[in-house]
């Protein structure tokens, strides 16, 4: 039996097409684009358990982050956990939390993204009262739920090679949709 030649080809053509979409497909996925659930409610009332996002990954290893960026990062836990925080500082800032307040380079932070009336305390690493100085190469981030969030307040600053990706899409509840 023999095959026609014109059915030759559009099988080899359609092989192609596949296979260039899967490369393409799993590139983006890998390098470019990534999904993130978030799972505990140390982002409300900003983020919630089971919302989905879309991270973009690639501008967070050549451009500098910038403050208010949602940032997903390796946690360094036991679990290896993936994180989502709030960068609040970057290398060259002064971070201190007094009475209840963040102090970026001396003067109070706005944080609109709070709820009204939450107060941010010290941890085991940025206590009460006390300055750091972010380093090079690293970010300060907080939880927007600062009573459970566990943060830079008691791990210490990211390194920015740990971060892989920052939010740019909720995808998920579909009625709340939105870019950040």
């Amino acid at each position: 039996m023999k095959i026609n030649p014109n059915i030759k080809k559009e099988i080899w053509q359609w092989g192609i097409c596949i296979c260039t979409a899967l490369v393409v497909s799993l590139t983006l996925k890998t390098y470019v684009f990534a999904r993130a659930v978030v799972n505990g409610p140390s982002m409300m009332p900003t983020l919630k358990t089971n919302d989905s996002l879309i991270t973009e990954n690639i501008s967070t290893r050549f451009a500098k982050i910038k403050r208010g960026e949602i940032i997903t990062f390796n946690s360094q836990d036991a679990n290896q956990d993936r994180y989502i925080k709030r960068v609040i500082g970057i290398a060259g800032d002064k971070i201190e939390i007094t009475d209840g307040k963040v102090y970026l380079n001396g003067k109070e932070l706005e944080e609109p993204y709070l709820n009204k009336g939450m107060l941010t305390w010290g941890g085991t690493y940025l206590h009460e009262n006390q300055e750091i100085k972010i380093k090079e190469g690293y970010v300060f981030v907080l939880g927007d739920n600062r009573t459970v969030s566990n943060d830079s307040r008691y791990f210490g600053p990211v390194k920015i090679k740990e971060i892989k990706g920052h939010a740019i899409l909720r995808v998920y509840p579909f009625n709340k949709i939105n870019h950040f």
